[in-house]
């Protein structure tokens, strides 16, 4: 019998030998044995699930067994929705499921089955219409997306196959494949990264497709295959590897490589997201790589992320609801009381059943109850109109459309990144307009997120500006403790600068003819700016970084002597730890860990007898709204290194909770350090934040800021930017003040009644009831930090208060401004969530820039996301992004407000429009003895939303600014008029409906007893019931569109084409319809019959004197208006009408200047 000894290549299993025994003589020695022998062996590893592997090249382990090769899926991308083969299916399908389609399909079959009065044409077709245009809309866009996705899946790619190179379709990649990339090439799936031109093993690749950072991020090989650079030697590897199923996270990759060599025992390696090269991502800098595909098609990281954002809901899609319900009230009505007057009616015999009308036999024997149900359904086919279908397709196109007018704007469009602003979701427009919080990140927001290497201190020691040849730093600025630090300490902080970081080195172009600066042939890239602006720092003073080569680091000292570091372990930085630590080797054998981080996080891990000297620069320079980090280092003995070695390689093999094993080794290593100092970097106010910001106080928003840094840095940053003020009360709830001890839940709630008792319960009730009324006569700002806000969202089961939360979110509702530090990115949703939850459901608006804003962007109503230097992670998930944060203002304050006005008048007047339509045709009933003759002709049912009335509301739900964009702009207090979704309140439509019903009476009456006298001609000739409807009709047409002017307060050439336009064309229409027989036509009841009503000059006079008194109401306010407005007329412009239906006169006011008077001056009303 024969046994093979296989060496296990994982540390931990300290060399243990596995004995395999054959069986009947076979070796079970394939690759599925050896995974699952050393997975035995790998700690953790017993219960591991969701895993791969991934055999490279397709070349087994084994030659004696039989490769079967896994299924995984192909390299397709798939972003379109449908196929031309289920695209009819499942586009009726989505539409019918909106409600308004499906009542309307309903009436259709119901004018089908039923003899109904009107054609099933009334309704079939404009539901028809409706269809078809959303249908041709959805359809293009997937059209487009098929394009794409095409270009995409036929592009050229070169796959190494039997040492030779081999062009193939994208989309006939598969897992295992070993693909060559060139420079200035998209990766065309997810690779694990093998070998590279470069002798080091790295390459250089940009992410921007995926997270908009342009920098170039540094990825590595893995280190046993970095010289397998050519075809003939990549084909030889064989190797399997191991990882993690599919999953979207871009920055997270577990797994291992585990490579055989022909007699000697396989080498197993750890895969992170170093080693991984994305979809989607270019290679740049770098000649070309190899490597074997991981994930295809839909499975790779870009593709998982696809799947989109829950859906947000407007309060304007709300309010349609609830309208929509109103009207199918009226309409129940309606058809309620038509048929029971209508059996009431035919109670007398002769009505019911007159001599020249006998019923049938059928009829007679017909059930009573049978028929009244059919009626029932008649009326509600007869007066179907009055619920607007084609609001829904005019609403999509307004906001889909509306969208492009925030990209095109000039004044949002950022000349140093080149971009402007970006629509992701255009469902949101109008919440724009409505925003009542804002959350806002600090850094890179309100920020610059550009650093500048200020100061730093050693062992308590301030040194500041230049460097001196001979005694090293200068010190200046009055230290606060004299003399300085000695010399070694000085050089190892230094070091510590140029040694703990991910900076790499990009090496400048050479360009003939022009000499460089000797000393800068390079320059710096990183992820994180800081960390720039300290090795630049420590740059200036005499200790310059100049790359990482060979593991090695190169360090130039202030003597101009190069020191080689080897960089032996990173311990990467992360939001829960905020901090960061290298292990290194000297020359001499020497091993350090130097490590950097945020105060909170470096102070416990310190000699505590260390942290005093250094605490008082720190605070100091937070309170100057610096960014501080601290510094510290350890000494690591031979023995201690390999205990921290074998550890982090144990954790770096897992599969399963990599993470977590990671966080325990490094939160083991980084303890019992040594501080050395700590350093100061300001990030500079952006461009005009105080200025946004006082401008959305003005406008009646409160602001919060949720940020990470530390609280003075954050307060100093807070008054900078004039969130708080100099009178402004400040109340906190800090560690500071709350304490650490056993007692801090009694004294949070001592804090949170005395604040309470402050803010509210001893200030006098506001008597206006105005929601944005906030406080009368002190403002106050709440200060809160992380550890605080999880003892009030989670307080401990023995808490003596469990309604901490309560507490707390009145006192911050009644706070002007809110400031949040030391939040982690959950806890920033928490409070989002926490405020979006309240009484009233306030509209939130969340603002960032960085990864760990996206879940509160997420989280808001609308979420914001600025194109900074933290990458576009913010942007990618956000619903709109933009270049500044002063953008913001325009945003908001102009096309917000426009936005809302523009879409609450559309809404509104789609309602209005309707009733006047279908009144008349109700009021009909009473003089035809409720027998459901129409009262308009079939065409005039069908094309009056779809052709006569579609397209002036669609222009001016476009194109209106009844305000002037600058003064928008310019007045932020006008953003409060349409405050709390003003103009679709009940009181707002209630005065839409009377205006309908006012005009829809005057429509029927006034043709009424026009026709009193029914010969209308001086022949004696009679006119009938088709021109009686048609009068109702022209009437109609010509006082909604004429409404629709009368509002109107910015004219273009298309508003001018689209109203005089639309009633051309319904004269047009109605003479070509009445003047031809049409052979489709059982009966030509409108033949002639338009030409002819227009040839009565009382018909004309009727017409004429209808839609002005229709409109003579609105015409005598507006009149009265203006006589009012010139009467006090201070101001350069006029406010308009419709915009809000409250009062302002005590509205929130925060400085009496002259946005105060105009409120004054311009008080609202409903017109």
């Amino acid at each position: 019998m024969k046994t093979v000894h296989v060496i296990d290549p994982w540390p931990q299993a300290e060399g243990r030998v596995v004995e395999l025994i054959p069986v009947d003589g076979v070796l079970p020695v394939n690759q599925e044995t050896c995974l699952k022998m050393w997975s035995m062996w790998c700690a953790g590893e017993e219960k591991r699930v969701g895993t791969r592997t991934v055999v490279v090249g397709h070349r087994p382990v084994s030659e004696t067994d039989a490769y079967v090769a896994q299924k995984f899926c192909d390299n397709r991308i798939v972003s379109s929705k449908y196929t031309l083969w289920n695209f009819l299916p499942k586009n009726l399908f989505e539409q019918f499921r909106r409600i308004a389609n499906f009542y309307f399909l309903i009436i259709f079959l119901v004018q089908v089955i039923v003899d109904t009065p009107t054609s099933p044409v009334t309704s079939g077709l404009p539901l028809f219409f409706v269809i078809t245009v959303t249908a041709i809309k959805q359809g293009y866009e997937d059209w487009l997306r098929h394009r794409a996705d095409n270009e995409v899946n036929k592009s050229n790619v070169f796959i190494v196959e039997n040492a030779k190179q081999v062009q193939k379709e994208s989309e006939k990649i598969k897992v295992g494949d070993i693909v060559e990339v060139k420079a200035d090439e998209t990766f065309p799936c997810d690779l694990i990264f093998l070998a590279s031109s470069s002798s080091d093993g790295t390459c250089y690749v940009t992410t921007a497709s995926l997270d908009g950072e342009s920098n170039f991020k540094t990825h590595y090989a893995v280190r046993d295959t970095t010289v397998l650079c050519t075809d003939e030697a990549i084909d030889t590897l064989t190797a399997t590897i191991e990882c993690e199923q599919p999953q979207p996270d871009l920055y997270k990759f577990v797994g291992r490589i585990i490579i055989y060599r022909s007699n000697q025992e396989p080498v197993a390696r750890s895969l992170g997201p170093e080693n991984l090269l994305l979809k989607g991502a270019t290679l740049k800098n770098t000649k070309k790589i190899y490597g074997v595909a991981v994930y295809t098609g839909m499975e790779t990281k870009m593709a998982l992320n696809y799947q989109g954002k829950s859906q947000k809901r407007s309060a304007v899609e709300k309010s349609i609801n609830a309208f929509l319900i109103v009207y199918l009230c009226i309409l129940l009505s309606k058809a309620t009381v038509c048929t029971t007057l209508k059996y009431v009616w035919q109670s007398n015999p002769f009505n019911d059943e007159p001599w020249y009308n006998e019923k049938t036999k059928k009829e007679r024997e017909t059930f009573k109850v049978l028929r009244m149900f059919t009626d029932f359904l008649s009326f509600m086919v007869l007066f179907n109109f009055i619920i607007p279908v084609s609001m829904y397709v005019t609403v999509e196109m307004q906001k889909f459309l509306g969208s492009f007018f925030i990209s095109w704007d000039k004044e949002m469009y950022d000349e140093e990144i080149k971009e402007g602003a970006l629509v992701n979701t255009s469902d949101l427009n109008e919440e724009l307009g409505q925003v009542e919080y804002v959350f806002t990140d600090k850094t890179g927001t309100l920020t610059e997120n550009s650093m500048e290497f200020i100061e730093c201190c050693i062992d308590g020691h301030k040194y500041k500006d230049c460097i001196s040849e001979v005694d090293g730093f200068t010190q200046t600025d009055g230290p606060l403790k004299y003399g300085k630090a000695e010399k070694s300490r000085e050089e190892l902080f230094l070091r510590a600068l140029c040694l703990c970081h991910t900076v790499q080195i990009k090496e400048a172009d050479q360009v003939d003819g022009l000499i460089g600066h000797p000393e800068r042939k390079y320059t710096y890239i990183s992820s994180s700016p800081d960390e720039i602006a300290l090795v630049k720092g420590a740059e200036k003073y005499g200790f310059t970084f100049l790359g990482l080569e060979n593991d090695f680091m190169k360090i130039r000292n202030q003597k101009n002597e190069t020191e080689m570091y080897q960089l032996l372990h990173v311990l990467n930085f992360d939001p829960v730890r905020r901090r960061m630590s290298v292990i290194v080797r000297t020359t001499t054998g020497k091993l350090l860990l130097f490590c950097k981080g945020a105060d909170s996080s470096i102070f416990p891990r310190v000699q505590q007898e260390e942290i005093q000297q250094t605490k008082v620069h720190v605070d100091r320079n937070a309170m100057d709204g610096y960014r501080t980090l601290c510094v510290a280092f350890k000494e690591l003995t031979q023995k201690e290194y390999d205990k921290i070695d074998r550890q982090l390689n144990e954790a770096k093999m897992a599969l399963q909770d990599r993470e977590e094993k990671m966080a325990k080794v490094f939160e083991d290593t980084e303890a019992d350090m040594h501080l050395i100092g700590a350093t100061a970097v300001e990030d500079r106010l952006q461009e005009q934040s105080a200025e946004t910001i006082e401008a959305l106080h003005t406008a009646g928003m409160k602001v919060w800021v949720l940020t990470g840094d530390k609280m003075e840095t954050a307060k100093s940053t807070c008054y900078a930017c004039r969130l708080f003020q100099t009178s402004t009360e400040l109340l906190e709830l800090t560690v500071k003040v709350v304490g650490e001890n056993e007692r801090k839940e009694d004294r949070l709630h001592e804090l949170l009644m005395e604040y309470h008792k402050k803010l509210i319960q001893d200030v006098p009730k506001n008597r206006g009831g105005l929601k944005r009324s906030w406080t009368l006569s002190q403002e106050y700002g709440l200060i809160i930090d992380g550890s605080t806000l999880s003892l009030i969202l989670n307080p401990s089961q023995d808490s003596s208060s469990s309604n901490y939360k309560n507490i707390f979110l009145q006192i911050c509702l009644k706070c002007t401004a809110v400031l949040c530090c030391r939040m982690a990115p959950l806890q920033k949703a928490q409070i989002v969530r926490m405020v979006k939850n309240t009484k009233g459901s306030p509209i939130t608006l969340s603002v960032g820039d960085g990864a760990n804003d996206v879940s509160m962007i997420l989280e808001a109503h609308v979420g914001i996301g600025i194109k900074g230097k933290e990458g576009r992670q913010a942007s990618r998930n956000s619903d709109y992004a933009v270049p500044k944060f002063k953008h913001l203002r325009k945003l908001l304050l102009a096309h917000g407000h426009l936005y809302y006005v523009r879409i609450a008048h559309l809404v509104q007047y789609f309602f209005y429009k309707n009733l006047c339509f279908i009144l008349p045709q109700f009021l009909y009933q009473f003089f035809c003895g409720f027998s459901q003759q129409p009262l308009y002709d079939a065409a005039y049912l069908t094309m009056y939303n779809i052709c006569f009335t579609s397209l002036p509301i669609l222009a001016y739900s476009l194109l209106e600014q009844h305000i002037n964009i600058d003064t928008l702009t310019s007045d932020p207090q006008l953003y409060m008029k349409v405050s709390d979704n003003a103009m679709l309140q009940w009181r707002p439509f209630l005065y839409w409906t009377f205006l309908g019903a006012f005009e829809g009476l005057v429509f029927f009456f006034g043709v009424y007893f026009l026709f009193q006298n029914s010969s209308l001609e001086d022949n004696g000739k009679v006119f009938g019931n088709w021109t009686f409807g048609t009068i109702v009709f022209t009437v109609l047409v010509f006082t909604v569109t004429l409404k629709l002017a009368l509002d109107t307060r910015f004219w273009t050439w298309m508003n001018h084409f689209v109203i005089w336009g639309s009633l051309a064309f319904y004269v047009f229409f109605s003479f070509f319809w009445g003047g031809v027989i049409w052979p489709f036509l059982k009966q030509q009841r409108m033949y002639f019959v338009f030409a002819h009503m227009l040839t009565s000059l009382s018909t004309w006079l009727a017409i004429i004197l209808l839609i002005f008194i229709s409109l003579f109401p609105e015409i005598l306010l507006i009149v009265l208006k203006n006589i009012k407005e010139k009467s006090h007329q201070t101001g350069p412009f006029d406010l308009p009408r419709l915009v809000s239906y409250k009062r302002i006169e005590n509205g929130y006011v925060k400085t009496e200047d002259a946005v105060t008077n105009l409120a004054e001056r311009h008080p609202l009303r409903i017109l």
